[in-house]
């Protein structure tokens, strides 16, 4: 079973802890609490959303990769506080190849380690391999970023290598070399789903 990931549409995924849904230009004041008071959030990213014209910015370019049919950003909602958490996306999407990556992944600091994380994941892979059809997720982080790699195998991501000095960091001359993960489709219905359902 294969279907279109529809560009236009809003998704809304969700259970009983979080509810994704597709992000918006509107989504600035959901998330500048966390853009002013924990511009640490990301450190290892390439493009920051730290302040308010930098949130903006990302915002704006994420809403436009999915115009292009290039990304699927979505907006987390934390729904025990009540409070929107983050953001995360689906990008380099081939449906032709039937892969995608999962990333852009952060959450205010009051929203790590609470299991919010393997809720909004579980969704997404849900929808990424029920609902589309697909055969593989590949995810990528700074080799390193601990508390990101620790997250991706926690969820059931298989490391598959490091790809050495991959792409320039936010500090000036600076290379990061990135460590490759995925999860394949026999790999999700086998085991990766009932053990990640198992932790929520």
């Amino acid at each position: 079973m294969t279907s279109d990931l529809n560009f236009t549409d809003n998704i809304f995924l969700e259970d009983d802890f979080v509810l994704l849904r597709s992000l918006q230009e509107s989504d600035v004041e959901n998330l500048l609490e966390i853009s002013i008071n924990e511009p640490e959030t990301w450190k290892y990213s390439l493009v920051g959303a730290e302040g308010k014209e930098n949130l903006i910015n990302y915002i704006q370019s994420a809403i436009k990769a999915r115009e292009a049919k290039k990304e699927f950003p979505f907006i987390v909602f934390d729904k025990k506080s009540q409070k929107y958490a983050g953001s995360t996306r689906f990008y380099d999407i081939n449906l032709d190849f039937k892969t995608l990556q999962l990333g852009y992944t952060w959450y205010g600091s009051a929203f790590r380690g609470t299991g919010l994380n393997k809720h909004c994941k579980f969704l997404l892979l849900q929808f990424a391999f029920e609902t589309l059809g697909l055969e593989r997720v590949e995810f990528r982080a700074d080799n390193n970023n601990e508390r990101s790699i620790a997250a991706m195998k926690n969820i059931g991501c298989k490391v598959e290598g490091v790809l050495r000095s991959h792409m320039p960091t936010a500090e000036d001359g600076v290379r990061r070399d990135s460590i490759v993960l995925s999860i394949l489709r026999n790999e999700w219905f086998g085991e990766v789903k009932e053990k990640l359902k198992q932790k929520l």
